[in-house]
């Protein structure tokens, strides 16, 4: 027998029991870790309330470091008594030891400690995501201008050294004057407290009101309505969490048709009798809000969903004026 943290229902920290479960032997493909130190992410919160639920009872926890115990039939990259870390699905890191698959399982260089591992996988494994396979289509140069909010957490800090690594101007977004200092001392560009600013308007500041070509959003609904004014024309919108609660469901067939209407990208409704609304994908759950400025091409409106429940939305080009 070994020890777990599982939930029986949704709901606050209360939920949390520490309980006794019993750790079989790995399966083909499958490898048996002891834990050394486990690793504390947000999404650990959702499971806990239920805005991704898990069937019950539920194990949490996404990411660990630890000691193989055992090996099953077919694992050639891992061994008995490999130091290693993972950070995947299925959750299930809060315990003394578990059974995972072994695909999802490295091997941890010995320069690096347990709790670093533990404490790397997850966040890294995101940054690496975002900055390297989540880009506008236009892609992105040395020099060009992205806006990252939560900079000052796990997986911000990571995106603001990899951000400067690529040359990338790191617009940051903290909630106070010491984590914007944080932010800044590893790599942003440039850092705003969105409790005593206006982070849209600051952002038209530093872009000199061209915009940016990707908002990476972890916050959710108190970020999203003013992310989508920062977005250059075809930027590209990333949602990748919701800490401030889920952002707004919105209905695709309940946009307006929208035009553009002067450089400036005021925008107004084209009567729906003059041209029918198009139908859109039933596949999307979000869309644009209406009355914002800017027009969705129809290219644009298909939702692509990323690994770790990340939606991405392209921001659509004004149309050229005939000359």
């Amino acid at each position: 027998m070994t020890r777990a943290i599982q939930i029986r229902q949704h709901g606050g920290p209360e939920e949390l029991q520490l309980v006794d479960v019993q750790v079989g032997q790995p399966g083909p493909g499958e490898v048996r870790i002891r834990h050394h130190a486990i690793g504390l992410n947000f999404i650990d919160v959702y499971h806990r309330t239920g805005l991704y639920p898990l069937p019950m009872p539920a194990t949490i926890g996404m990411e660990a470091a630890g000691v193989v115990e055992a090996v099953g039939a077919g694992v050639a990259h891992l061994a008995e008594g490999d130091r290693v870390a993972y950070a995947s699905n299925p959750p299930g890191s809060y315990c003394e030891a578990r059974v995972l698959p072994a695909m999802n399982v490295c091997k941890l260089p010995d320069a690096i400690d347990f709790e670093t591992g533990a404490a790397m996988m997850l966040k890294g494994l995101t940054a690496q995501y975002l900055l390297k396979k989540t880009r506008p289509v236009e892609g992105l140069q040395p020099g060009d201008h992205v806006l990252f909010h939560a900079a000052a957490g796990g997986v911000g800090l990571i995106a603001c050294q990899w951000a400067r690594a690529l040359g990338l101007q790191l617009i940051a977004t903290a909630g106070s004057d010491d984590k914007c200092r944080l932010a800044l001392a590893n790599g942003a560009a440039h850092a705003i407290n969105y409790r005593q600013e206006d982070f849209a308007a600051r952002v038209k500041d530093i872009t000199g009101g061209r915009g940016v070509k990707v908002v990476y959003d972890s916050v959710g609904k108190d970020t999203w309505d003013k992310s989508l004014d920062c977005l250059r024309p075809f930027g590209l919108m990333a949602s990748f969490g919701n800490a401030s609660g889920r952002c707004r469901r919105l209905r695709p067939a309940c946009w307006p048709r929208v035009r553009c209407t002067s450089r400036a990208r005021r925008c107004s409704r084209t009567s729906p009798r003059a041209r029918p609304p198009r139908p859109w994908p039933t596949s999307c759950s979000m869309s644009w809000p209406a009355g914002r400025s800017g027009s969705i091409s129809s290219s644009a409106t298909r939702l692509s969903r990323c690994s770790r429940r990340t939606a991405t939305w392209r921001r659509a080009r004004p149309p050229a004026r005939p000359s």
